[in-house]
C-alpha cells in the first residue's frame, strides 16, 4: 500500500506464530518490519530473509520485553536503521495455564513480567518516540470475557493490557496515535495446538458460530486494519477477534 511505504513497523515475539503472520502481513503492506525476538534467533532471520526474498523490509532485533533497557535498545536500533517508528504491535507474551489455587509465585511474576511489564516497557517507549500520526495494537486474549478456568493470571494480564489501551489513546491525545488492541480466541498456532487432544480441539474450534479455530493470519488482518488507513478511525477499542465466539 502506498499510503504505509517509508512507514515502519515494530512486532515484539514475531519470530513464530501469530507475530510472524503479522510482520508478513504488514511486510506485505508495506511496512518496513522490525521482527523483534527473544530467544528463537534462528527463526527470527528467517522470517526476516523471508520477507526481503518477497521484496519487502526487515530487520531482526533481539530484545526480552520484560527488560526496560532491552526495549529501549530495540527502539535505538529501529531509528537507527530506519529513521523512526511508526507502529509498534505488542504481541510478545506467554500463556501458562493453572488453577489460581495451584499457580505459584513464579508463574504470577513471570506472567506479569511479560505480558504486562513488557507491554508496559514498549509502551513507555512508543509514547515518547512513535512518530506523530502513528499506531499502537496491544494483544489482550477473548478469555478476558469467556473466564475460562485455569486462565486466571494470564487473563488478568491482559485484563490489564486493555484498560492501559483505553487510558493511552487518551494520552496520546494531539498526535494522531491511535491506540488499540486485538483479542484473539483460540488460534491455530504451535503455543496452542501443543499438548491438547484432538478431541478438545475439535471441541474449542466449535465454540464459535463459525465453526473453526482463527489462524494466525486472520489475526494478522485485523492487525493489518488498525495498523493501516482504514483503521484511523478506530481508537481506544479492544478488536476481539474470535469468530464470534464472545
Amino acid at each position: 500500500m502506498a499510503n504505509n511505504s517509508n512507514r515502519v513497523a515494530i512486532v515484539t515475539g514475531a519470530s513464530r506464530g501469530i507475530g510472524a503472520a503479522i510482520a508478513e502481513r504488514l511486510a506485505k503492506d508495506g511496512f518496513t518490519v522490525l521482527v523483534n525476538y527473544s530467544g528463537s534467533e534462528a527463526a527470527a532471520e528467517e522470517l526476516a530473509r523471508k520477507i526481503e526474498d518477497k521484496g519487502g523490509k526487515a530487520l531482526t532485533a533481539k530484545a526480552d520485553v520484560s527488560d526496560a533497557e532491552a526495549v529501549r535498545r530495540m527502539f535505538d536500533a529501529a531509528e537507527a536503521a530506519f529513521g523512526g517508528v511508526d507502529v509498534l504491535v505488542n504481541n510478545a507474551g506467554i500463556m501458562q495455564l493453572a488453577k489460581i489455587a495451584d499457580a505459584d509465585g513464579a508463574h504470577f511474576d513471570r506472567h506479569i513480567a511479560v505480558n504486562l511489564k513488557g507491554t508496559f516497557n514498549a509502551l513507555r517507549e512508543a509514547g515518547k518516540r512513535l512518530r506523530d500520526g502513528g499506531r499502537i495494537i496491544n494483544f489482550s486474549t477473548s478469555v478476558v470475557g469467556l473466564k475460562l478456568e485455569t486462565y486466571g493470571v494470564y487473563a488478568a494480564t491482559k485484563a490489564a493490557v486493555e484498560t492501559l489501551t483505553g487510558i493511552m489513546a487518551k494520552e496520546m491525545r494531539g498526535r494522531s496515535i491511535t491506540v488499540n488492541a486485538v483479542a484473539p480466541g483460540p488460534t491455530a498456532t504451535d503455543l496452542f495446538l501443543n499438548g491438547k487432544s484432538d478431541e478438545l480441539i475439535d471441541r474449542m474450534a466449535k465454540m464459535n458460530p463459525l465453526e473453526r479455530l482463527g489462524t494466525p493470519e486472520d489475526i494478522a488482518a485485523a492487525v493489518s486494519f488498525l495498523a493501516g488507513p482504514d483503521g484511523g478511525w478506530i481508537n481506544g477499542q479492544t478488536l476481539r477477534a474470535n469468530g464470534g465466539m464472545i
